[in-house]
């Protein structure tokens, strides 16, 4: 009988060992997991702050160019010279709103600003998604592993360790091949 007893308990070592082994990489999943996510939000607002500036510099070019047009309806007459000066400023200034490379400000800019800030948030969310799929795997390899310590039956460590390893492995994607697998498209 204590020849028995010492092989459960060593059995319950190697159980304990894969416990702690999983525990390890859910934390690290996990903590890959918020920063990801939290990288996510924060490109998507940065995404959305400057599709807004473009909105807002579409609206005023349309309204200086209405005003523009407005002008150029008018009959000739005394001031021609002023609202000629006056129209090429508005021109200029609506060049400038369109393209304005010095400050990043103009629509071109702005608006490969917030495709940038798009694909960041885009390739957040795809590391996020790896990093929960993986935080299950690891989830449920601790449930099954702890699950042969009060059954005795040796698949479920196995099945434990096996969902390790598919937890490492999602891991691993999540870091170095977030595009690699195309999970939730």
């Amino acid at each position: 009988m204590s020849g028995g007893h010492g092989a459960v308990e060593g059995s319950n070592k190697r159980v304990a060992l894969l416990i702690s082994v999983l525990a390890l990489f859910l934390a690290f999943s996990e903590t890959l997991g918020k920063a990801a996510q939290t990288d996510a939000l924060s490109a998507n607002i940065e995404a959305s702050n400057q599709w807004a500036y473009f909105q807002a510099r579409t609206i005023r070019s349309t309204v200086l160019k209405t005003a523009d047009e407005a002008v150029a309806l008018l009959p000739p007459g005394p001031g021609q010279e002023a609202i000629a000066a006056k129209r090429a400023e508005w021109a200029k200034t609506m060049a400038r709103w369109e393209s304005e490379p010095s400050t990043g400000e103009g629509r071109k800019e702005l608006t490969e600003k917030a495709k940038a800030a798009q694909a960041k948030r885009d390739l957040s969310l795809e590391r996020y998604h790896h990093y929960e799929l993986a935080s299950a795997a690891f989830q449920i390899g601790i449930v099954l592993a702890s699950a042969e310590v009060i059954t005795g039956i040796a698949a479920l460590m196995f099945a434990g360790g096996l969902l390790g390893i598919a937890g490492a492995v999602m891991l691993g994607f999540g870091f170095f091949a977030p595009h690699a697998l195309h999970l939730f498209h």
